[in-house]
C-alpha cells in the first residue's frame, strides 16, 4: 500500500514539476518577446490589424498574460519545493519545452496563419522567420532531452 501511494507521488510530483516549468516558460518567453520586440526595438505589436492605440492596449493584454503565467508558475514552483518534491532538472525541462511551444505557437499560428503581426514590417521576413521557427525548435530539443532524462523507470 505504502509503495503504491509513493509511485502515485513520484508521477503526480513529476508532472507538476513539468506543469509549473511549462507556465514558467511560457511566461518568460512571452515577457522576453513583449519587452524586446514590441518596447525595445518596437517591431510589432501583438495586434497590428488595427490602430496603434489597439495595438498598445493588446501588447497590455499580452503583458499582463505574461505575467500571471510567470507568476503561476512560480507558485507551483514554491509549493513543490515546499513538498520536498522539486526535480529542478525535471522543471528545467518544462520550462525550455514551455518556451519552445510558445515560440513555435507564435511563429507559425500567429505570424503565419493567423497573421495578427509579423516579426518585423518593410523587410524581408523569411530569415527573421527561419531563426525565429529554428530558436523554438532547438529550445523544444533542449526541454525534450532533459525531460528523458527524468523520466520515470519501471523496472518491475
Amino acid at each position: 500500500m505504502e509503495r503504491a501511494k509513493e509511485a502515485e507521488n513520484r508521477v503526480t510530483y513529476a508532472s507538476r514539476n513539468l506543469g509549473s516549468g511549462f507556465l514558467f516558460g511560457v511566461g518568460l518567453i512571452a515577457f522576453i518577446d513583449e519587452s524586446v520586440f514590441h518596447q525595445l526595438l518596437r517591431w510589432h505589436h501583438f495586434y497590428d490589424k488595427s490602430t496603434t492605440d489597439i495595438g498598445l492596449i493588446s501588447d497590455g493584454l499580452f503583458h499582463a498574460f505574461s505575467w500571471f503565467a510567470t507568476i503561476g508558475g512560480l507558485f507551483l514552483f514554491a509549493d513543490l519545493r515546499r513538498r520536498n518534491a522539486l526535480r529542478i532538472k525535471r522543471w528545467w525541462g518544462g520550462v525550455f519545452l514551455g518556451a519552445g511551444a510558445f515560440q513555435l505557437y507564435d511563429g507559425t499560428i500567429q505570424h503565419k496563419i493567423m497573421r495578427i503581426h509579423q516579426i518585423r514590417y518593410d523587410v524581408n521576413v523569411l530569415p527573421y522567420d527561419f531563426i525565429w521557427i529554428a530558436v523554438a525548435i532547438v529550445i523544444i530539443l533542449i526541454g525534450v532531452v532533459l525531460l528523458y532524462q527524468t523520466r520515470e523507470k519501471t523496472h518491475e
